[in-house]
C-alpha cells in the first residue's frame, strides 16, 4: 500500500510539473517571433513612472528614443528643465524635451531589441539597455552595467491618440 501511495505520489508530482512549464511556455499569438516586426517598437511610450513619454523610432537599421514630454517640463524658475546632472558640464544646459535618450538598438527577433544605450538624465549616468515587447502596448525597457543580470527594468505603455 506505502509503494502505491508513493507511486501515485509521485506521478501527480510529474504531471504538476510538466503542467507548470507547458503553462509557462505558453505565450500569446503577439509573442509568436513570426508575427513581431522590428517595427513594432515604434512609437510613443510613457515611463513607469508616468513622468515622461519616450518617442522611438529608426534611423536606418537602429532603433533611437527622443524625449517628448515631461509631466514637469519646467524648472522651479519656470524655464524648460535642462540636463542638469549630466556629467560633462558643457552639457547640462542641453534641454531634457526633444533630447534623444535611447541609442543604437538592433532587433534580433522574438520581440527583442538590443545593443543600445539609455541615459538617465535623473542621475546623469548612461547604461547598456535592451527591450522586451511582451504584446502591442508593453514594453520592458531593462538598462544595466555590464550584465544584463545587474540591471533594473522598467514597464512602458504604449501612448495611443484619442
Amino acid at each position: 500500500m506505502k509503494l502505491l501511495s508513493k507511486l501515485l505520489l509521485a506521478t501527480l508530482f510529474t504531471f504538476t510539473i510538466a503542467f507548470t512549464i507547458q503553462a509557462n511556455d505558453t505565450k500569446p499569438p503577439f509573442m509568436d517571433a513570426t508575427l513581431a516586426d522590428a517595427s513594432d517598437v515604434i512609437g510613443l511610450w510613457k515611463n513607469g513612472e508616468g513622468t515622461g513619454i519616450v518617442q522611438i523610432y529608426q534611423r536606418g537599421t537602429k532603433y533611437y528614443g527622443r524625449i517628448v514630454w515631461l509631466k514637469e517640463a519646467n524648472d522651479k524658475s519656470g524655464k524648460p528643465r535642462t540636463d542638469v546632472n549630466n556629467p560633462d558640464e558643457s552639457k547640462r544646459s542641453v534641454p531634457l524635451k526633444g533630447m534623444t535618450n535611447m541609442r543604437g538598438f538592433d532587433f534580433i527577433g522574438k520581440n527583442v531589441w538590443e545593443g543600445g544605450n539609455i541615459y538617465d538624465p535623473k542621475t546623469g549616468n548612461d547604461y547598456s539597455c535592451e527591450m522586451t515587447l511582451v504584446n502591442k502596448n508593453t514594453l520592458e525597457v531593462r538598462g544595466y552595467i555590464g550584465v544584463s543580470l545587474f540591471g533594473k527594468t522598467d514597464v512602458w505603455k504604449r501612448q495611443v491618440k484619442k
